[in-house]
């Protein structure tokens, strides 16, 4: 069927639209009659399915069961505007569609069908373009498969109400352009970058006119120095710069770094810790390059393959379009496909609560969270997304990636991306935490049955998994030399737990599996030893000493575990040797099939058998009293909801920042390491020890030439900007305590609170108890753990309702920039101690220099500054601070650049309301 030569009428659903805040609805009907309460849920019985924004979350706040049927104006949003960006909530798709933010419930609700019309339009101007095409197919697919509540006014939106499912717009990656093979770079320059041009790159990126700021310019000289060319092998120019909040520090080193990349023609990988701030940096470069292709061009996002859309998941997936519960989140990312950046489905620019509105299961399936891509194998090798950006990386100015790319691919030992020379490690007070991550390994039932499943394959159930066992005969020519070694291996990998293990794991005996039979008894190992047990949490213990049963099965495994790696070896030596036989004969597809299947075997299954081997010859090594040790295990009991799920064996190092020196930094020409909070300098300390302290946390200390040390001061004046208190008389151990305080200090800052826990029980139970007498207030609740949403939606409905309050764990401390009003009060349920692990306890006994005490502190302390480091992000903003603990050492509060007073819950109730007013 054609389109339509007519201007298209817009269809708009004849619905009564439907506001949700804790425990009350506000409806107004297609008549207009406006109805609250359970007035309302009793209309909607008698109406057709309600206009409303994000249905789960909305029958989740109003307790009431799933809708069956809704015209969910999200899922309009994501079909007509794909990889565009909205918080979730009638406030957020206003701002996005550049309409007048609503007032109050009874506003949004009048708002929802402008809403409908503004995107149906939108939708239109596409009609006579070939995506209009795929996208009338695909709602004709969703019209005859799902019953699509949308589908009519889509296609009548698109001048195609009659048109028909057409399997061609199944195959959005048919219009996605192909990489080529380009030929290796020439080795970069080492020009320097001087102070003065640093400087005035900084002027050029500001623009004329912009408002002096002597600061942030000190502050792009010293940086300058990381860029300097490096004297000596292993010793790289490491400059750890400190800036306060404020001082402009993304824009300060991408000044440097990006007239270093353009003089050199070598890329510098700028490293964060969170997504969030990958995405910030992102669109700061937008200001150095304005025009998005060339952006495109200079600036590219690296994150670890998981994150990315796999074209080939998404193919096999297409066949689902034809079931009503997949029909619909699978079309709109169909129509996110041809429209993405990056192809990032993770913090990039596909919207996160398309899984919440459809189930993780919906989407999930889609990214290669598994180590299933078959490289040059897949018929979509030359569109992946991940090829793309590990070839655009290779000739861009700027790479912007995190922390746990940077340190696992150096734990690799290289990875895909060419080893870079230059870094900035933004976030620079993480590297200590991204790199105990990246280097340390577990022996557990998920981990060894992760590496069965990529040996053999799927065992039953519907999977991908191919198999070592297919990935060789996937090569070209004759593999018959390869089939002994590759079936010694597949016979030895039966001794790694199977389908089921996790029952097995809680039913006691003797597991034959000799796998199995480890974890069995590092289970009852910690289940012996813990010294508390409430049937809820996870456990840990010593690994030593050792029980009889634990040491016997450790030495089983042990010998299983070689019968493994021997095979594996010889066979990835085959395959060597074939590539080193006659390299000239070899057809480029096959020697990256080759290097491919070698790689794998490599890194998927020999190198963490190796680390294995290592830890469980660490049962025969009881640590020596009184040593420093160099590695720490311990066993582990982990539980979820209350069920035994796994048990293991752990390994870390004491110090992780001494294989980030040894594999990350001493490699490179020259780092920055920055942060806001890299140092913990106290009122009268030494500023000697002050940084001290950042060398240990960054491993500068484990490098031959020292670091360059600079800090520069923010411009916020505190004193005047912000108030800070110690509430004290509220028992923290007594919820409803908590929750009053809570709901006392949300309601004087109208608003714009953030909460903060160290427990997910307490959270809950303050968000049971708070949420309905906020939203009674107007004040809608959002919680971390209780709404249905995940943490980057959460942040972004509370940076786009003002008024909205917040309750979050560690993650929402790390993850939340909301300048403005929206973030006004942050309320800490109790000081953030370090969690009493096993592994802090050595931590603490040999990293804090004879001061265990004080070791703890500064990690409470550091939170702490980090957490009153979200409330003032602006000039213009007013924040408010306060600890519900009446027990807080005062020692804790001396890094706050404020003072901070110990008040009754009254006074500060009051005063917070004067403050903020």
């Amino acid at each position: 069927m054609g389109v339509s030569a007519r201007p298209p009428r817009l269809l708009l659903p004849d619905a009564p639209a439907l506001i949700a805040a804790a425990g009350r609805a506000t409806l107004l009907t297609p008549d207009g009659e406006l109805l609250q309460g359970e007035a309302a849920r009793a209309a909607l019985a008698g109406l057709p399915p309600p206009l409303l924004v994000h249905a789960p979350a909305t029958a989740r706040r109003l307790d009431w069961p799933p809708f069956p049927r809704a015209f969910d104006l999200l899922e309009l949003f994501a079909f007509c505007l794909p990889a565009q960006l909205a918080a979730p909530t009638p406030r957020g798709l206003a701002q996005a569609l550049d309409l007048p933010p609503p007032a109050d419930d009874a506003a949004a609700a009048a708002l929802l069908p402008e809403m409908a019309a503004k995107l149906l339009r939108l939708l239109a101007e596409t009609r006579d373009s070939p995506a209009g095409a795929d996208a009338a197919a695909l709602a004709a697919q969703l019209r005859q498969a799902a019953a699509w509540p949308w589908a009519e006014a889509v296609l009548a939106a698109l001048g195609r109400p009659d048109a028909s499912p057409d399997r061609a717009a199944w195959s959005p990656w048919r219009r996605l352009p192909e990489w080529e093979e380009e030929a290796p770079p020439p080795p970069p320059s080492s020009l320097p970058v001087t102070p003065a041009e640093a400087r005035r790159r900084l002027a050029e990126i500001l623009g004329e006119g912009a408002e002096p700021r002597p600061a942030q310019a000190d502050y792009a000289s010293a940086a300058a120095a990381a860029f300097a060319p490096r004297e000596a092998e292993g010793q790289p120019r490491l400059v750890l710069a400190e800036a306060g909040t404020g001082t402009g520090k993304t824009l300060g080193y991408i000044a440097p770094a990006s007239l270093w990349a353009e003089r050199n023609r070598a890329p510098v990988w700028l490293a964060t810790f969170t997504r969030n701030l990958q995405r910030q940096i992102d669109q700061e470069l937008a200001r150095l390059y304005p025009d998005p292709e060339e952006r495109r061009a200079r600036v590219v996002i690296r994150k670890g393959r998981e994150n990315y859309l796999c074209l080939l998941n998404l193919e096999e997936a297409a066949g689902q379009l034809a079931l009503p519960d997949l029909a619909v989140p699978l079309a709109l990312v169909m129509r996110w496909v041809t429209h993405t950046r990056e192809g990032d489905m993770q913090g990039g620019d596909f919207p996160g609560w398309i899984a919440e509105l459809f189930g993780p299961a919906a989407i999930a399936p889609l990214t290669d969270r598994r180590g299933e891509c078959i490289r040059s194998a897949c018929r979509h090798y030359r569109r992946c997304f991940v090829e793309h950006s590990i070839r655009r990386a290779r000739n861009a100015r700027l790479v912007v990636a995190n922390h746990a790319l940077v340190m696992v691919q150096a734990a690799l030992g290289g990875g895909e991306d060419r080893r870079p020379l230059r870094y900035v490690f933004d976030e620079g007070h993480h590297i200590f935490d991204a790199a105990d991550a990246a280097f340390s390994a577990a022996l557990t039932g998920a981990e060894t049955a992760e590496l069965r499943r990529w040996l053999l394959g799927g065992e039953g159930g519907p999977t991908r998994a191919k198999g070592l066992r297919r990935r060789i005969e996937d090569l070209a020519g004759d593999v018959s030399d390869l089939l002994a070694p590759l079936e010694a291996a597949l016979a030895a990998a039966r001794a790694l737990p199977g389908p089921g293990w996790h029952a097995r794991l809680v039913e006691g005996g003797a597991p034959s599996n000799p796998t199995l039979a480890f974890l069995c008894a590092a289970r009852m190992q910690v289940l012996a030893r813990a010294d508390r047990d409430d049937g809820q949490y996870g456990l840990e213990c010593d690994l030593h000493p050792v029980t009889p049963e634990l040491l016997a099965a450790g030495d089983a495994l042990a010998a299983a575990l070689a019968q493994l790696a021997e095979p594996l070896r010889e066979l990835a030596d085959r395959l060597q040797a074939r590539l080193d036989r006659a390299p000239e004969e070899i057809e480029t597809s096959e020697r990256i099939r080759l290097e491919t299947a070698i790689r794998g075997i490599e890194r998927r299954a020999l190198n963490p058998i190796a680390a294995w081997q290592e830890m469980l010859a660490a049962l025969h090594q009881p640590p020596e009293v009184g040593r420093r040790p160099v590695m720490v295990h311990w066993l582990a009991l982990e539980r979820r909801e209350g069920r035994d799920v796994d048990a293991g064996l752990h390994r870390h190092w004491l110090d992780p920042t001494v294989p980030f020196a040894q594999h990350v930094a001493a490699p490179a020409h020259g780092l920055l390491i920055t942060s806001a909070t890299l140092r913990d300098q106290l009122p009268g300390q030494d500023p000697e020890e002050a940084w001290a302290a950042a060398e240990a946390r960054t491993g500068a200390h484990h490098l031959p030439a020292p670091a360059l040390r600079a800090a520069v001061a923010g411009p916020f004046d505190y004193a005047v900007q912000t108030r800070a208190f110690v509430v004290t008389d509220v028992d923290k151990a007594r919820p409803q305590q908590l929750a009053a305080a809570m709901r006392a200090l949300f309601l004087a800052a109208g608003g714009g609170a953030l909460g903060l826990f160290t427990a997910i029980r307490r959270l809950r139970e303050v968000a049971q108890l708070i949420g309905p007498d906020l939203e009674a207030a107007g004040l809608p609740l959002y919680a971390q753990h209780v709404d249905a949403m995940d943490n980057a939606t959460l942040v972004d409905v509370f940076r786009a309702e003002e008024n909205a309050c917040l309750l979050g764990t560690d993650a929402m401390r790390d993850g939340v920039d909301v300048p403005g009003r929206s973030l006004r009060l942050l309320v800490y349920e109790r000081v953030p101690w370090p969690r009493p692990t096993i592994l802090h306890r050595e931590r603490r006994l040999h990293l804090s220099g004879g001061d265990p005490k004080g070791y703890d502190d500064e990690q409470a302390r550091h939170r702490l500054r980090q957490g009153f480091g979200r409330l003032i992000r602006r000039a213009d903003d007013r924040g408010v601070f306060v600890l519900l603990d009446a027990r807080a050492p005062s020692r804790l509060l001396a890094g706050l650049p404020v003072e901070v007073r110990r008040v009754s819950l009254r006074e500060a109730v009051e005063e917070t309301a004067a403050f903020l007013r």
